[in-house]
């Protein structure tokens, strides 16, 4: 694993689409970003637990072998990552209620506006200071 410099922010990024995956992958990179990345939630929680600490977390509801439901479920429960704010990104009707029973910082609706998607992972960044537990 590389060493992270003080100033790099990272975001997670988990989304079974491996177009989107890698869209939005490539977005923050050039914004800046160190992004680490997850097809599902299983896959998400080894990485987190494997040592990778995210300022934020992107996270897909409909995944297979993990969704976004059970992996927020697993977060929450983990003192290590429970802190870590996740923002949901879902295509269904009722997002923003899903995102609050989630306990999640803010939602992004599929298709992803990637204006969007800049400002939202920007303000959540600013609302938990780099380094911050």
């Amino acid at each position: 694993m590389t060493q992270l410099q003080s100033d790099e922010r990272v975001v997670l990024v988990i989304e079974d689409d491996p177009d989107v995956r890698s869209m939005i992958s490539i977005l923050l990179g050039l914004e800046g970003y160190r992004v680490s990345a997850a097809e599902n939630g299983q896959e998400a929680l080894d990485v987190l637990h494997g040592g990778v600490r995210p300022d934020l977390i992107l996270v897909d509801l409909m995944m297979p072998v993990m969704n976004g439901w059970q992996f927020r479920a697993e977060q929450t429960r983990d003192p290590l990552i429970a802190d870590i704010p996740a923002v949901v990104i879902s295509g269904g009707d009722r997002v923003a209620e899903h995102s609050k029973a989630l306990g999640a910082a803010d939602y992004l609706r599929k298709p992803i506006d990637l204006d969007v998607l800049l400002a939202t992972v920007q303000r959540h960044m600013r609302a938990h200071p780099h380094g911050a537990a």
